[in-house]
């Protein structure tokens, strides 16, 4: 679970640079900066993804070898959205460095260290990677809200830890006088 929410600090990271760094002036300095970090999360998510998918699978393989899920109408909605999921952890991405590709040769970078071109430079590509990493990325959002109203008892559970970590970390100071 500890990667899970590693990634979902990434994806948070990402939606809030990517729609911060689109409204900014072109001529402002920290824009720049601004996107190659963006990238660079970019990259250590598409990592962690990896990662993350082959330890599920691992995880799959010593499960089900030894007995097969009960295949419900609720596992199949479970395995549905999950599986969208990670559709969308992968395809928003790639959408992205096929925007950045399609613009000039060898601009994507983790954190300073250049990476190779996934695709070729393309100016016709352009207007579809905008569209492409833009559009994916809000339906992904959407899947993520969905996936969240899925899980609300784990949700509700995790604010309740969080609140009395709060409360017990940082009492309210008492009023004197």
């Amino acid at each position: 679970m500890s990667l899970h929410w590693a990634m979902s600090a990434c994806y948070l990271v990402l939606f809030i640079t990517g729609t911060s760094m689109v409204r900014l002036p072109g001529e402002l300095f920290i824009r720049g900066p601004l996107y190659d970090f963006h990238k660079s999360v970019a990259v250590l998510t598409m990592a962690l993804l990896t990662w993350r998918i082959l330890t599920l699978l691992q995880v799959w393989w010593k499960k089900y070898t030894k007995r097969l899920p009960k295949f419900t109408k609720e596992w199949y909605k479970n395995f549905a959205l999950h599986a969208t999921l990670y559709v969308f952890m992968w395809l928003v991405p790639v959408a992205g460095f096929l925007l950045s590709n399609s613009y000039k040769t060898n601009n994507v970078k983790f954190f300073g260290i250049l990476l190779p071109d996934m695709f070729p430079q393309n100016s016709a590509m352009i207007d579809v990677g905008k569209s492409l990493h833009f559009w994916l990325a809000y339906t992904f959002l959407a899947f993520v809200i969905l996936h969240i109203l899925a899980e609300k008892k784990v949700v509700r559970a995790n604010w309740r830890r969080l609140t009395n970590f709060v409360r017990t970390k940082f009492p309210k100071s008492q009023k004197v006088g």
